[in-house]
Order: structure tokens, then sequence, then C-alpha cells
């Protein structure tokens, strides 16, 4: 019996064990994926912001080589590459332009492939007079219009983005244009991030980064033929291309990261491919704070563990003294259980009736929300068929009097307000899957503008004085345009009926930048909002309009869609008398720097 007593004993200490051992190792494990998603996490908003920045300071001056072709003087050079006088000319004139664009460099190229006039002409290491036949972008420029290419220069030794754009004069091309942009600034400030950024070209070669040494070296041994192009073009300068020490190790136990060791260093690696460029942008983050963090979990993981064991333990010892306790406590149980008996019963019936309620508050749900959505589809198809309807009258008198240009015009307006009606029911076909809102730069004088379309006709007839002001005149904020165009049009709406039996009519609309985003102010002269609404402005079905005048979802189906767009819509009173509503919209990221 001892033995057997002693056998157990044995056995419960390596149960134990094994106990503590599988939570340790179970912690460690949910630790590391829990650190490498947030590490993961981390590294996918660094790519975005870097690959956006990027993206941004190369399209910046995507104009600059087309505009030369506007310019006769260049085309003239082009045509006359001896005279003396002209090419001073376009010299001095492309050093003025670059000075306002702030590029590396702007310089013209003729179909040889020769360098004429460059906006450092009289500096040392400039490309004029230099044969630049043999690089990409000038073939590239000269077959296709257009060629992109990333290198050191020939003459400056400089690295830089090239653009270039093929000149024409009539159909006959007579060279090109490059402008050169200069990457380093964003390579310097990509070294206050965490963790380290590579950018490899198409060559497999690292071409930006934060760490110097790794500048002009292949992530793996090159190819004949990519040596070969590489000796043709000379895109590397001088560098040896001696390739990093970069040996892929796998997944790192998350889908979206990979382990690679660079330089005798392990990191998690995090890419995306730039499409514009052909790059790949890589994120490398160091492993060893996801091995402290699983390490510190499954250390604590294990001493929780003991912990409850010993906990169980004590709780065991403690159970066989009670256990006589409990026998004489056998007649109480009986009450007690007859008690929880008739507890569970009632529970159960109060589940059940819970269930009931629960059905019928579901069909009620669906029910309401299906009226809000029939209501809202009527509330957005109302002005374009009022206009439509009022462009379609125009059409006719138009067509009896033979005014055959405003009638053409009459209908192209026509054709635009059938388009958004479009994109309306395009995006209710969709409205089951709806994902995130897909945000792009939109210039505002354009929404409004399509804004304006919809409403002029009503602000023309209640005699209404509009005054617009839009700074700077180019202000591009990122939004849906159809979507931002609908609360536009809903906003200078109710401002116009606001006003319908004001004495004085004016509608003012005020854009400017404020703190890094767009700030829209529409201003009435009505008499405000009333002091009821004020709280419910937002609410669905709030409206202060008599029956029939309007269902009260304009303003909620505005709040929402700036919402979803980054931005804010506020409403209030102003002290003069009329009302004012503020709309707040995240600026282009260019315009916000």
């Amino acid at each position: 019996m001892k033995r057997l007593r002693s056998l157990a004993l044995v056995l419960t200490v390596l149960l134990a064990v094994a106990l503590v051992a599988a939570a340790a190792l179970g912690a460690h494990s949910a630790g590391r994926r829990a650190a490498l998603q947030r590490l993961d996490d981390a590294a996918q908003h660094r790519l975005d912001m870097i690959a956006s920045t990027l993206e941004a300071e190369v399209a910046r001056f995507d104009y600059l080589p087309s505009l030369l072709e506007i310019t006769p003087s260049v085309l003239d050079l082009l045509e006359r590459p001896g005279d003396t006088a002209l090419r001073d000319e376009v010299n001095r004139m492309l050093r003025a332009i670059n000075a306002t664009a702030g590029a590396d460099m702007l310089y013209v190229v003729d179909r040889r492939g020769m360098a004429l006039a460059g906006a450092d002409w009289d500096q040392p290491g400039t490309p004029v007079g230099h044969d630049l036949s043999f690089r990409p972008y000038v073939r590239a420029a000269l077959a296709e219009g257009k060629g992109r290419f990333y290198g050191v220069g020939v003459t400056s030794r400089r690295p830089g983005y090239y653009l270039s754009y093929g000149l024409t004069r009539g159909k006959r091309l007579l060279g090109l244009a490059t402008v050169k942009v200069r990457l380093a600034d964003a390579e310097q400030a990509w070294r206050r991030l965490p963790g380290q950024v590579l950018v490899v070209d198409e060559h497999g070669v690292v071409v930006l980064s934060t760490q110097d040494v790794w500048r002009f070296r292949p992530l793996q041994p090159l190819a004949a033929t990519a040596r070969a192009e590489i000796e043709r073009s000379r895109p590397y300068g001088q560098a040896a291309l001696t390739p990093l020490d970069w040996q892929p190790q796998g997944a790192a136990g998350h889908a979206a990261t990979q382990l690679v060791l660079l330089g005798g260093t392990q990191y998690v690696m995090s890419e995306r491919t730039m499409p514009r460029t052909g790059w790949r942008l890589i994120v490398l983050d160091e492993t060893w704070p996801v091995v402290d963090q699983a390490r510190t979990l499954a250390l604590a993981a294990g001493m929780a563990s003991l912990v409850g064991l010993m906990a169980l333990l004590i709780f065991w010892l403690r159970r066989r003294t009670l256990r006589q306790r409990m026998a004489n406590q056998a007649a109480l149980q009986v009450v007690l259980k007859a008690a929880r008996d008739s507890l569970e019963a009632k529970v159960q019936e109060r589940t059940a009736e819970l269930r009931a309620t629960q059905s019928e508050l579901l069909h009620a749900g669906k029910m309401a929300a299906l009226g809000q959505m029939s209501a809202g589809i009527v509330h957005e198809l109302n002005q374009p068929l009022a206009a439509l309807r009022t462009m379609a009258d125009n059409a006719v008198v138009l067509l009896d009097r033979g005014q055959a240009d405003d009638l053409r015009w009459n209908l192209g307006r026509i054709g635009q307000l059938v388009d958004r009606v479009g994109r309306f029911t395009q995006q209710l076909k969709g409205f089951a899957h709806k994902g995130p809102p897909a945000l792009q730069p939109v210039p505002l004088q354009r929404v409004l503008q399509g804004a304006l379309l919809l409403v002029q006709p009503r602000l023309r007839t209640l005699g209404i004085e509009l005054q617009q002001r839009i700074e700077p005149p180019a202000l591009t904020v990122m939004a849906e345009e159809p979507r931002l165009e609908q609360v536009l049009v809903n906003l200078l709406a109710n401002a116009a009926d606001a006003m319908a039996e004001a004495p004085r009519r004016l509608l003012q609309l005020d854009a400017v930048i404020d703190d890094g985003r767009c700030r829209l102010t529409v201003v009435d002269s009505g008499p405000g909002i009333a002091d009821d609404m004020l709280p419910r402005l937002f609410e669905p079905f709030a409206t202060s309009k008599p029956a029939g005048a309007g269902l009260g979802l304009g303003l909620m189906i505005s709040a929402h869609i700036v919402r979803e767009l980054g931005g804010t819509l506020e409403g209030r009173n102003r002290p003069e008398g009329g009302a004012v509503f503020v709309l707040t919209l995240p600026l282009r990221p260019a315009a916000a720097a």
C-alpha cells in the first residue's frame, strides 16, 4: 500500500510538471503570434505611409517634362541646335522653371541622345554636351513618348529618379525633356522611423535604404543577362554590386510575415510592390522584441499554472476536511435542491418568453430598416429626377426656338444627371457587400460645380445670391467624388429651402485649409435652426419642413457619408442670424504636408 501511494505521488508530480510545461509552451506560442501580428500591423502602416509619400514625391513632377512641349523656344532649339543665342535663352529659362518646381535637374536632349540645354549648364557635373543615348529613359522616350529610370547621374554622380517626355512639333519627334527627382530627402526621413527600410528595383538591387552600406547591392547574385543590361545602362555608377548576406528563412508563423537573416541579424520582413515604379518596398524589424515578449509570457504562464496547481492542492485538502461536515447537511441539501429545481423552471419559462420577445423585436427591426432604406432611396433620387424634369422642359423650349447650341448643352447636362443616378443605383447594387470607401484625390472645385448643377435652378428661382471662395483654387481632398457631391447637394438644397421666405437671401460657401485639413463652411441668411431641432439635427426623420416637403434623412445620410470619408459635419446657428454647417475633410497627403 505504501509503495502504491509513493507511485501515485510520483505520477502526480510528473503530471503537474507536464501541465506547467504545456502552459508555458502554449503561452510562448500565443505571445509570439500576438507580437508578430502587432509588428506586422505597424509595418503595414509604415509601408502605407512610405509608399504614398514616395509615389507622391515622384508624381508631383510628372507635368514638368511635358510643360516644355508648349514652350516654342525649346522646340526651336531642337530644330536649330547650333543657334548659340537660342541655346543660352533656353538654358536660362530651364533654370527659372526648375527653381520654381524644385526638381534636382531639368534638361533637353535631342533625337541623337545629346543633351543640348539644362538648368545647370554652367555648373560642374552638368549633362549638357554629353551623349545620353544609352540611358533607358532616353531610349524609352524616343520610342514610346515617355520613360522612367532610377540611377546615378553620368556626370553629376548623384542618384535620382528620371522622368522623360518626348517633344514633338506637328507629328515630328524632335527630342525629349528630362526631369531628375532627388529622393535623398525621403530616404533620410525614413531613418526616423522604427526598423530598417529598403527599396529594391527590378534587378533585385537595393537603390534606397536607411543603411548606406546596403545601397546599390543586390539581394542575390545577379544573372548574366542582368549584368549585361546594367553594363549598358550604368544605373549604379561605379558600385561593385557585391551581394548582401541575405538569407530568407521562411514564414515567421504569420501569413503576412517572413523571416530573413541579413548580416547576421534576424529580421521580420514585410514588403509591398509599388506598381508605378515596379519597385519592392521592404520594411525590416528585428526579432528580439518578439522573442523577449514570448519568453516573458511563457514564464508568466508557467508561474501562473504552478500557482494554480498549488491552489488546487490546497482546495483538495480543504475539501477532504469539509467532507465530514457536508454529511451533516444532507437535510439542508434536499431543501436547497428543491428550491434550485423551482428556480431553474422559472428561468426556463423566462428564457422562453425572452426568446419570443427577441424574435418579435428582430422582425420589427428588419421592417424599420427596410422603411429607412426605401425612404433614403426616394430622398437621393428626388433631386436628380426633379432636375431632369426641369432640363427636359427646357430642351422642348430650346428645340422650338431652334437654339441648337443651347439645346446641345442642355442635353449634355441631362446626360450628366443620368450618370449620377446610374452611379447611385450602382452603389445600391453593391450595398450588401459594401467595404471601406476607396478614397482618391478629388478637386473640391469640380465637386462643387457638379453639386451646383443640380441646385442652381432652385437658387435662381428663389433669387438667392451665391458667394463662393475656394483657397487655394486647386484645393484637393481625399474622398469619393459622387458621395461628396451628394453631401454638398443636400447642404445647398437645405440652405435654399431655409431662405425661401427670408427677406435677404445670401448663400456663402467658403473652403480653406485649416490645421492640415479642408474646412468647408456653408452659411445661409435664413431664420436659423429651431432650438428643439439642434440636439437631434442628424437623427433620422428629424425635420422642420411641412409634411411632404422632406423626409428628414438628408442630414443623417450626409453625416454618415462624411464620417466614412474620415471627416466631420457640424451644424449651428450664427449670432447674427442664419445657420452655418461646417464640413471638414482630409487633404491629399502632399497638400497636407
